[in-house]
């Protein structure tokens, strides 16, 4: 029987998958297209051909990071956005791509990628739920203490410290 080849599109999102899981663990700078490859069971090379660099890869994981993030948030009041966001973070990867984009903001390009994706997030979040800019700040300071306290795997924890962060945070 003939050997079936994956489409470049199948390939691409292979690769998205690996790329997604390596630089939410080892982030920008820790990770290398090699890695990304193997992930994929492909070449570095044909990463490259998909990507043509790995900061374009990053972008668009980063970039797929945010489209999900936006598309999944649906709701029409702070508080039940809030609640949505809580369930997204549960998957962590979504959450730490976060977190090592702003690591790597010495990077013009990730820099830059970060702030158009963060200010479509504001704005969308901004026209779903009718609410003014502190309190979209306020949606969104919280937001950074869920990423914060979920990094640190603190829920739970009764000690004086973490229960001053995490009062009225809910997560799943």
């Amino acid at each position: 029987m003939p050997r079936v080849r994956s489409t470049a599109h199948v390939r691409r999102a292979d690769v998205m998958q690996a790329a997604i899981e390596a630089f939410a663990r080892t982030g920008y700078h820790g990770t290398s297209t090699k890695t990304v490859a193997a992930g994929a069971g492909i070449s570095e090379g044909y990463v490259f051909r998909l990507f043509g660099t790995k900061q374009a890869l990053f972008v668009t994981v980063l970039r797929d990071c945010f489209e999900q993030i936006t598309e999944a948030l649906t709701a029409t009041t702070l508080d039940e956005l809030a609640d949505q966001y809580a369930r997204l973070i549960t998957r962590r990867e979504l959450m730490t791509i976060q977190i090592q984009a702003l690591a790597a903001c010495d990077d013009t390009v990730i820099r830059q990628e970060l702030q158009a994706a963060q200010s479509r997030l504001v704005e969308h979040v901004r026209e779903r739920s009718g609410a003014d800019g502190p309190e979209v700040q306020m949606f969104f300071a919280r937001g950074l203490l869920c990423h914060f306290v979920v990094a640190l795997d603190v829920l739970g924890d009764e000690s004086d410290w973490a229960r001053i962060l995490t009062d009225g945070i809910r997560h799943y």
